[in-house]
């Protein structure tokens, strides 16, 4: 009787089961909403292809070991990328800090599986742009080695990540409805600092080298131009790396001070 009475394996795995299916009908939900948003896909997906359009088709002039297409659709994909880590890692805070995060507390979703969540929500929305923006590149005359073509992948997809901290350090300082567009709104102009959309030189280079978006960039960059810009001027591979070192410690302390400015408010 007793072992008739006894829960089976699937019985007793079933609300483990029940939460993950909970947790990815949430990710799968807001996923969804996000790409269905046409203003928040304007500024991630299409506002840097039309850029690319502007400033790279077909343009084949030499660039290190690829072209002026490809220099372009690297910027273009990242600028994308950082555009989307940024908007979703903001509206997670402010969703976590009104209405909607107080809902979230009544479910069984821990906050480490939300951040866990809306981290990922981010890096695949990330590599909506660079997906495109590449794959218009194939067609429209961007030329580099396979290995120019993957690296620069990999590190304008990954380095995205550091400007989700970015958003998070943001929105925690100000705390406003308005703050991810604060934080969008500086995107622009730091990808003016950081020699995205035109190459710079003098003065406004020597600034623009410690700004955050001109180090992922130039580390995007390098697989092609080995650190060379259009202007003649050369990075060695350590400085990119470290601006965006610096950069992550700066941005991971102002996300920690302001979440313990909250804290302490509360």
């Amino acid at each position: 009787m007793s072992t008739d009475l006894a829960p089976s394996p699937s019985e007793q795995r079933s609300p483990r089961s029940s939460r993950s299916a909970a947790i990815l009908g949430f990710a799968l939900l807001d996923l969804r909403r996000r790409l269905r948003s046409r203003v928040e896909m304007f500024f991630v997906v299409g506002l840097p292809a039309f850029f690319y359009l502007v400033f790279g088709f077909g343009d084949d002039e030499r660039v290190g070991s690829g072209n002026v297409a490809m220099y372009v659709m690297v910027s273009m994909a990242s600028y994308g990328a950082v555009t989307a880590t940024t908007s979703v890692a903001g509206s997670a805070v402010l969703e976590r800090t009104q209405g909607w995060g107080r809902q979230l507390a009544l479910t069984p979703m821990r906050p480490l599986t939300f951040v866990v969540v809306k981290t990922a929500i981010a890096m695949l929305i990330a590599a909506v742009p660079i997906a495109l923006i590449f794959t218009m590149g194939a067609f429209t005359g961007a030329r580099g080695t396979a290995s120019d073509w993957a690296l620069s992948a990999v590190v304008v997809w990954l380095g995205s990540s550091l400007f989700a901290i970015y958003g998070l350090a943001v929105i925690l300082a100000f705390r406003t409805d308005n703050a991810v567009g604060i934080a969008s709104g500086l995107i622009v102009i730091l990808a003016f600092l950081g020699n995205v959309f035109t190459p710079m030189s003098g003065l406004i280079l020597d600034i623009g080298r410690f700004t955050p978006l001109y180090g992922y960039v130039a580390l995007a960059r390098y697989p092609i131009t080995d650190g060379w810009d259009g202007n003649g001027s050369h990075d060695p591979l350590w400085l990119p790396i470290a601006n965006v070192a610096a950069w992550t410690v700066i941005f991971t302390l102002v996300a920690l001070w302001g979440l313990r400015r909250g804290q302490e408010r509360t």
